[in-house]
């Protein structure tokens, strides 16, 4: 467990974080999708990491300069995702091309000129500060318990089960329907508990690389889901722009909004299979830490 840990191995892992970031951001700033990719998991990762090592106002100073940057790449992800899917669409054959090529077209337009201004942002993030400040932060973590003693564990699965908790709350609260809004907010709680586990589980464990696994597989599902909804979204948009496309090219790109929904309920259908699985697994983590708390409830009573 890593949750608590001394100033050396806090910043060895702060170290790891931002290296990653380092060697993703400069393909990322020349329009490469895979290093754009790369480049916005590892500031998510980072995130997660920076409450786990460090403390304070320029941890948390950190942290915001870094989600800044995990929102200035996400539309051009966002785009690169859509491209992907019109790519497996097209290889299919169960589109016409017309309506393939008539969203690829504006995709890639808009794409052209957000890759500007991520290039534009990222000519001025100053990395060398953002990781000057990152280690800065880790160096001054207290310098407390252990990794592995009983404190250390403890508050390892306090802050899983926390996660856990939200997670469990935007399951129930999504239900059984097929909402979009509610189910995103799954995905995104997914993502958070997945995170921290990545940082609080014994490497090489087996229930771990499961919990991690089964975590992976619905966010992989909900973001796939969450994909085919916003595509479906701005093919509507087309359609309903004064004369961007003929009617014939109308009709296409009808058909593949029902293609998109298709794979949408498809998808919810397979999400549900996997719900009580997602339940179960929350509830596992809050009840590993619920033991823990009443010991030391009656540790401090004493």
């Amino acid at each position: 467990m890593i949750e608590i840990m001394r100033a050396p191995a806090a910043e060895h892992l702060i170290r790891q974080r931002v290296t990653a970031l380092g060697r993703a951001l400069p393909a990322a700033r020349a329009g490469d999708a895979s290093s754009l990719h790369q480049a916005r998991v590892a500031t998510r990762r980072l995130r997660a990491a920076l409450p786990l090592a460090a403390s304070g106002g320029k941890a948390e100073k950190v942290a915001k300069t870094v989600r800044r940057l995990t929102r200035a790449l996400g539309p051009v992800r966002e785009l690169d995702v859509a491209l992907l899917i019109l790519a497996e669409l097209e290889q299919s054959g169960d589109v016409p091309v017309a309506a393939i090529n008539r969203l690829r077209a504006s995709i890639i337009d808009e794409r052209q000129h957000l890759q500007a201004d991520v290039r534009e942002r990222l000519d001025d993030f100053d990395f060398d500060k953002l990781r000057k400040r990152a280690l800065t932060a880790a160096r001054k973590a207290p310098d407390v318990k252990k990794p592995r003693d009983g404190q250390g564990v403890v508050a390892a699965r306090e802050r899983a089960s926390r996660r856990a908790h939200r997670l469990a709350v935007t399951v129930e609260n999504a239900a059984g329907l097929y909402l979009p809004d509610r189910l995103h907010e799954v995905r995104i709680a997914v993502k958070k508990l997945r995170y921290t586990l990545e940082l609080t589980e014994r490497g090489g464990s087996t229930r771990g690389s499961a919990r991690l696994r089964t975590l992976k597989n619905v966010q992989d599902l909900l973001g796939r889901m969450h994909d085919l909804e916003v595509l479906i979204a701005r093919t509507r948009d087309i359609q309903s722009s004064p004369g961007a496309s003929t009617l014939k090219v109308s009709a296409d790109l009808d058909r593949l909004v029902r293609r998109l929904e298709t794979e949408c309920r498809q998808l919810h259908g397979h999400y549900m299979a996997m719900r009580p699985e997602l339940l179960a697994l929350c509830h596992r983590l809050e009840s590993a830490a619920r033991p823990r708390e009443g010991a030391r409830s009656r540790s401090s009573a004493a």
